[in-house]
C-alpha cells in the first residue's frame, strides 16, 4: 500500500517521571485510545518535557504533547487530531468512534472540575461542601449510566426497561466520549484516594459497572499511566488541609 493511502502514523505523548514510561495526561491517553480502538498501526513516543528533546523543536515547536504525525503532518491540537482521526480513519476499513447520543459527550463532563476544586482546597472547613459538590458531580453520572439510552428502549414491548444494560457511556462499544472522559475519572479515582481518603462510593453502582468494564477493556487499562506517575503529578497540585 502506498504511502498516500497508508501514512504511517506516529503518537508522542508525554513521559513519567523516569523520561521513558508514559506519563501523567488525560490527553495523550484519549488519542492512545482513539488510535487503539481504530485498530490502525501505530507507534507512540514518549517525550521527557524536562530535557526538551530536539523532535519536539523540529517537528512541533512550542507545543506540548500529545501530537501526531500522520505521514508528513505535524497535528498538534488534542480535539483537531481527534476530528482529523475520525474523518481519516473511517469505515470500511476502521470504525467510527463518535457517540451516536450527544448526551454521551457531555455527561461526567463536570466531575473532573468539582474534583480539581476539592483537592486544590487548604480550608478544613470547606473541604465537606467540596466533596459534596464532587459525589453530586458523580451521582449525576452515576445516573446518566443507569438510564436507558433510546435503541434500549423496545416501544413495542410490555415490559418497561428501568435500568441500562449498556457498560460504555453510548452503547456496547468504547466511543470518543469514553476516551475523552475515562483517561480523566481514573485520575479522580487514584489521586482522591492517596491525597484526601476518599474513594467512589460502591453505592454509585452503574458508574462502577462502567469503571470496571472499562478496566476490563485493555485499550484502556494499558494505556494508563502507573498510579504512582499520578501521584508524582499530583504531588505539587493537592494542597493539604491545615
Amino acid at each position: 500500500m502506498s504511502e498516500e493511502t497508508h501514512p504511517e502514523v506516529e503518537l508522542f505523548v508525554k513521559a513519567g517521571s523516569d523520561g521513558q514510561s508514559i506519563g501523567n495526561c488525560p490527553f495523550s491517553q484519549r488519542l492512545f485510545m482513539v488510535l487503539w480502538l481504530k485498530g490502525v498501526t501505530f507507534n507512540v513516543t514518549t517525550v521527557d518535557m524536562k530535557r526538551k528533546p530536539d523532535i519536539l523543536k523540529d517537528l512541533a515547536p512550542g507545543a506540548q504533547p500529545p501530537f501526531l504525525l500522520y505521514g508528513r503532518e505535524v497535528k498538534t491540537d488534542t480535539n483537531k487530531i481527534e476530528e482529523f482521526l475520525e474523518e481519516h480513519l473511517c469505515p470500511p476499513k476502521y470504525p467510527r468512534l463518535a457517540a451516536r447520543n450527544p448526551e454521551s459527550n457531555t455527561a461526567g463532563m463536570d466531575v473532573f472540575s468539582k474534583f480539581s476544586a476539592y483537592i486544590k482546597n487548604s480550608n478544613p472547613g470547606m473541604n465537606d461542601n467540596l466533596e459534596k459538590g464532587l459525589l453530586k458531580a458523580l451521582k449525576k453520572l452515576d445516573d446518566y449510566l443507569g438510564t436507558p439510552l433510546p435503541d434500549e428502549i423496545d416501544e413495542n414491548s410490555a415490559d418497561d426497561v428501568v435500568t441500562s444494560t449498556r457498560p460504555f457511556l453510548d452503547g456496547q462499544e468504547l466511543t470518543l466520549a469514553d476516551c475523552n472522559l475515562l483517561p480523566k475519572l481514573h485520575i479522580v479515582k487514584v489521586v482522591c484516594l492517596k491525597y484526601r481518603g476518599f474513594s467512589i462510593p460502591r453505592t454509585l453502582e452503574s458508574l462502577w459497572k462502567y469503571l470496571d468494564a472499562a478496566y476490563a477493556r485493555e485499550e484502556f487499562s494499558s494505556t494508563c499511566p502507573s498510579d504512582n506517575e499520578i501521584h508524582i503529578a499530583y504531588s505539587s497540585v493537592v494542597k493539604a488541609l491545615k
